[in-house]
């Protein structure tokens, strides 16, 4: 073992060398064989006939009539145009060039390209010095804390637009979430916890909701497959409610007896009493039992449950409770949320918004509690760049997804689609929201590289979006894409061919002078470059050289 561990380093440094020795070659082979291809050309001009041969093809091009020409060009403007079709509907799609996408996957190893992954575990810090990457993915999909109800409120917008809110990837991941949370640890399922593992992997809600009544027809105590009804077939908040309710008796027996199965179930249970509390206008008994949660569950961070707890209290407009939760919620060792960033600069922004003007502001420049109002805004967009335009209504919300992705535009949907109405109720908030948020874009000019307040902005949000959020909605990308070389090539090409074959077709006799003075100066710097080697070297150096 050792031998092996010993001799890797060696082969791997020799791998590197050769790597290293190929990509320097590269950049110098590519003149040596273009010069060498001139040479050969020049040796070989009177051997293989080459003046014959194109005088011949020079004789045979002035035979042809322009509608070749004009054929030829609009020939290549049709293909030209169906590659640039091409190419924009998958940079569309996908975000990349198709070509650039293969060129990079397939040429770039051959021509010694240096691997991408190399750079990726470091970034920069605050202050530009590298730090290792978290080992959570930074494109890591979360539960949405504020998901709507199935039947009481996303299959009522199916009903009324005819348009699934969900995508299948983001239900997949809803089923896992449910099978993971709801499945005892026991060594043996009991046969209504199989039904209900199965229920929940059915593509098919009737096929769901089928499987939960059978569970409860071999056991009325399961509690899982009542929490699927109320989820799935209640068709109003207080419909789920109650069933909910019957869940909770269910689940606290269980509890009493096996607190290890039953504590995540009825955990989901009393949270989803709250949001059912919150959503029917009783937000102080809502905020009570969202207290008692944290309280009685305190190790349950990771279900985010201090976001329902912020939406409710900023309901009830109970800013001072707000600033304590934040105060102990927004520490620097505890990972961010669009919902905790946003909420405080909402509270700084509604001290001084309601005097605020632009126009004084430019004058006697900002106040302390301006400032710090400003910097809270800027911190916000910087770590979730998405949420302004959703906040100041420059693009239209949609239902949020039931997972979202930090940073990402399932984020700020989500985020919108709960505070919007808590910004708008803070005179003058989302005034100076809109005066100051694209401030922050000039602190963080490059901002997949090098972040300013928080880490570098992640390269694979717009991704993992498009299957979290619907396709009618027009996914929000950061920082904006340059259109790839290629789409711009591929236009100019078949601009360029078109107009060609347009001019060839009006204008045949104007097109072909124009032509042949073009191939003239073109192929000029070629004769002028055989005449100065004719001078150079003797013929007779020339006709030995060609006998051997």
């Amino acid at each position: 073992m050792e031998d092996t561990t010993g001799s890797n380093p060696q082969s791997l440094g020799f791998t590197e060398k050769l790597k290293s020795w190929l990509s320097w070659s590269w950049t110098y082979v590519c003149f040596v064989w273009f010069g060498m291809v001139l040479i050969m050309v020049y040796v070989l001009w009177s051997p293989l006939k080459l003046q014959e041969t194109l005088t011949s093809a020079s004789v045979f091009l002035n035979t042809l009539t322009p509608k070749f020409y004009v054929a030829l060009t609009g020939t290549s403007s049709l293909i030209s145009g169906l590659i640039l079709i091409f190419e924009w509907w998958y940079f569309r799609k996908y975000g990349t060039s198709f070509i650039e996408q293969v060129s990079v996957s397939h040429l770039r190893p051959l021509l010694g390209g240096v691997e991408s992954s190399s750079t990726t575990g470091l970034f920069s810090s605050v202050n530009g010095e590298a730090e290792p990457r978290p080992s959570v993915s930074e494109c890591k999909v979360w539960r949405n804390p504020l998901n709507l109800f199935r039947g009481a409120e996303y299959n009522r917008y199916t009903w009324v637009t005819g348009k699934e809110p969900l995508t299948y990837y983001d239900m997949n991941l809803s089923a896992q979430d449910h099978q993971t949370f709801f499945t005892g640890d026991t060594q043996q399922l009991r046969p209504e916890d199989a039904v209900m593992q199965k229920a929940w992997r059915e593509r098919n809600p009737q096929a769901r909701i089928r499987a939960a009544y059978q569970a409860i027809e071999i056991n009325h105590e399961c509690a899982a497959a009542y929490v699927l009804l109320a989820e799935e077939e209640a068709t109003t908040i207080t419909e789920a409610e109650r069933l909910f309710k019957k869940a909770l008796t269910i689940g606290k027996c269980g509890y009493t007896v096996n607190r290890r199965d039953y504590m995540n179930l009825l955990v989901y249970i009393k949270r989803r009493l709250a949001m059912c509390a919150r959503k029917l206008g009783r937000i102080k008994e809502a905020v009570k039992m969202m207290r008692d949660l944290m309280k009685e569950f305190p190790l349950l961070g990771m279900l985010n449950i201090h976001e329902n707890l912020l939406e409710a209290l900023l309901e009830l407009q109970a800013y001072a409770d707000v600033q304590a939760v934040l105060a102990k919620y927004d520490d620097i060792s505890l990972p961010k949320s669009a919902t905790i960033c946003y909420t405080s600069a909402l509270l700084k922004a509604r001290a001084v918004s309601d005097k605020f003007s632009p126009e004084a502001a430019s004058r006697r420049g900002l106040s302390t509690a301006e400032m710090n109002a400003v910097e809270a805004i800027h911190r916000a967009v910087e770590f979730n760049p998405h949420v302004p335009k959703y906040l100041l209504e420059m693009k239209s919300l949609i239902l949020p997804p039931e997972h979202i992705l930090k940073r990402g535009d399932s984020e700020a949907v989500a985020y919108a689609f709960f505070h919007l109405q808590h910004w708008k109720r803070a005179e003058g908030a989302l005034n100076l929201l809109h005066c100051t948020w694209e401030g922050t874009f000039r602190i963080i000019p490059y901002p997949l590289e090098k972040g300013h307040l928080f880490y570098p902005y992640p390269g694979c949000t717009e991704t993992a979006d498009r299957e979290l959020l619907p396709s009618f909605h027009e996914v929000s990308v950061y920082p904006k894409k340059e259109l790839p070389f290629f789409i711009l090539f591929t236009a100019g090409l078949c601009s360029f061919t078109a107009m060609l074959a347009m001019l060839t077709h009006q204008f045949p006799e104007l097109m072909g002078v124009f032509a042949k003075a073009f191939f003239s100066t073109l192929f000029a710097p070629l004769g002028f470059f055989a005449d100065k080697m004719e001078s150079f070297m003797p013929s007779s150096f020339w006709h030995q050289l060609t006998q051997i």
